[in-house]
């Protein structure tokens, strides 16, 4: 029969180009050959331990990587367990040889055939899952949510004492960084291998507020030339004096969270404790100066999600690697709970201590954190500091809450005042002409008044002034050159506001000294209204500030005069250059 064409709705054209012979017009299917079966890799238990060690081989890769712990109440464990189940059902359907109908429904009862356990264990996590989110939902449990932080009243003049010079902590973070940057920067044998790690830490260290932080190495190559030694040092920077130290180790550090493989930090964490979960590690050293990593053990207490609290921590010593885990960590120790766990857990008691719905209807009594936070050093402690509002208006703040830091005992401090924001903002316009930034105010205690204490940093990144200002009466804003300077203008503008006596000091604490010598120098200027008279003694090239409206003796000041005089110091030692604050003096009879 001769090859046609029709054409037509029903012709071969139309539904396209078949080259097959035609009967009457009408095409003859070409028969379709069954798929051939693929052959399935050995017997049932043969198949059975392959795929188990095809996913036991994933799953070890996986842990190394990713490190998730094995613990019901964190949610990258079911991430790695439903990896688990689907890399195990994906090796039996290739070692099985994708037996079924060729249809979705024949290779899903294929598979599920296959690989009935997994299954049954997906399910499972399945149902845990929607189980412990359902336990941990704030709107069934907002009174467990409420209950997370323990808040006591105090009083704030009455119970937190005024801060010596020496303790108040006058660099932020940033401030710290560049400091650190430059004095490595310094160090020839060092700064072309290291850099500094940026996560730097606020403890006390021998009596005195510091930031630390260890090294790093500067990239991968550096790495592999200088893993052998580990990091060399770590850095100090003095929160007061502004000064900053790379102390050098004999032993190099090399466990931190910079080394690789079996070193790092993070992985040597996770092979010795493989069910806990841990904070983010924070480097201290101890009192004798050997550096270690605080990685805080985190729990959660609220159903199987919910309630993120502390317990304990994990002490790492950085230099060997030996690890502790301590319930109660040591009195060296000094950040546990970290900033962001305690702002958390007062933000809901703060929101849920009267309940649920009135956290969303009425919202009596409902108040919040502000946007900050900042630390400060009592009795060898370290206090995270930050204000409440309510929240209805973030324009005004009721109080503040000091939480211990290592023990988290945490107590509100009533006072309605500016926020820190607005603090900010008055402070850098008493000094706008300077376009100075202000840090995160610190909450001070200043002649029983609660006080905003500032630094105000240059383009330069560092401290130029300071700044204090009053929380209830955030219009009264006092700055100096020095920090002695900004109290003393401070306190008068407090007592010409009548809020202090009229030349009320500061109480003498442990930085207050007394000395003798003969005046060498007088000199003498008008600074805030008073006439302040500024003495140099024979072998000292710094200054004695005296303020006349508090000294009135000092005004018959002579050169060659014997005097015995009280000065306080913002540092250890008398500085050799500059000024300082002093108190009052006496005449030293010349035969004596």
């Amino acid at each position: 029969m001769p090859f046609t064409f029709q054409f037509g709705g029903s012709s071969a054209f139309g539904g396209g180009f078949n080259p097959e012979s035609f009967q009457g017009g009408t095409a003859n299917p070409r028969p379709r050959k069954p798929r051939k079966p693929r052959r399935a890799v050995g017997n049932a238990f043969s198949r059975t331990l392959i795929n188990l060690a095809v996913t036991l081989v994933f799953g070890l890769v996986y842990f190394y990587l990713e490190l998730p712990a094995l613990n019901l109440h964190a949610e990258e464990f079911y991430v790695f367990a439903f990896l688990l189940c689907a890399v195990y059902c994906v090796c039996a359907v290739f070692t099985s040889g994708f037996q079924g109908d060729g249809s979705v429904k024949g290779y899903f009862h294929f598979v599920r055939k296959q690989c009935a356990v997994p299954f049954l264990a997906a399910a499972a996590l399945v149902v845990v899952l929607a189980l412990g989110a359902l336990a941990s939902w704030v709107v069934l449990r907002a009174g467990s949510y409420s209950k997370l932080l323990t808040i006591q009243t105090g009083d704030l003049t009455a119970e937190v004492e005024e801060i010596s010079y020496d303790q108040i902590p006058m660099l932020d973070a940033d401030s710290a960084g560049q400091l650190g940057t430059r004095k490595l920067g310094e160090l020839a044998d060092m700064v072309s291998q290291f850099e500094i790690l940026p996560t730097y830490t606020q403890i006390n260290y021998q009596g005195r507020p510091v930031r630390v932080t260890s090294l790093r190495y500067g990239d991968l190559i550096k790495w592999f030339t200088n893993r052998s030694g580990g990091l060399p040092a770590y850095i100090i920077i003095d929160m007061v004096t502004q000064e900053a130290e790379v102390v050098r180790l004999t032993e190099g550090m090399k466990y931190t969270v910079a080394e690789h493989f079996s070193r790092n930090l993070y992985r040597h964490l996770r092979f010795h404790y493989p069910t806990m979960m841990f904070d983010e590690p924070v480097f201290e050293i101890n009192e004798e100066g050997t550096p270690f990593w605080v990685c805080s053990r985190i729990v959660r207490t609220i159903g199987l999600f919910g309630g993120v609290d502390v317990k304990g921590a994990v002490l790492v010593n950085a230099v060997t690697g030996e690890s502790e885990y301590c319930e109660q960590v040591p009195n060296w120790v000094d950040r546990v709970y970290s900033y962001d766990i305690i702002m958390q857990q007062y933000d809901f008691y703060g929101m849920y201590h009267n309940g649920f719905l009135n956290s969303m209807f009425g919202q009596k009594d409902v108040t919040v954190t502000t946007e900050g936070w900042n630390y400060i050093a009592i009795d060898d402690d370290v206090y995270m500091y930050t204000g409440v509002t309510s929240v209805t208006s973030d324009q005004s703040n009721i109080g503040f809450i000091l939480s211990n830091q290592r023990t988290k005992e945490t107590k509100f401090y009533p006072c309605a005042g500016a926020t820190e924001r607005s603090a900010k903002e008055s402070a850098q316009s008493r000094v706008q002409q300077m376009n100075y930034e202000a840090t995160f105010p610190l909450l001070l205690n200043i002649a029983g008044q609660p006080t905003y204490f500032m630094s105000l940093k240059g383009n330069d990144g560092l401290v130029k002034m300071y700044a204090m200002v009053n929380v209830p009466q955030y219009q009264l804003v006092e700055t100096g050159q020095t920090l002695a300077d900004c109290e003393n203008n401070y306190r008068q503008a407090l007592a010409h506001a009548g809020l202090i006596a009229a030349g009320e000091q500061k109480p003498a604490a442990g930085n207050a000294q007394e000395q003798e010598g003969v005046v060498a120098e007088v000199r003498s200027a008008v600074i805030g209204g008073d006439t302040h008279y500024y003495v140099r003694m024979e072998d000292s090239l710094g200054y004695l500030d005296f303020n006349a409206a508090e000294v009135p003796l000092a005004v018959l000041l002579n050169v060659r005069d014997h005097i015995r005089y009280t000065f306080v110091l913002e540092g250890a030692e008398f500085p050799t250059h500059g000024i300082v604050p002093a108190t009052g003096f006496d005449y030293v009879d010349w035969d004596n």
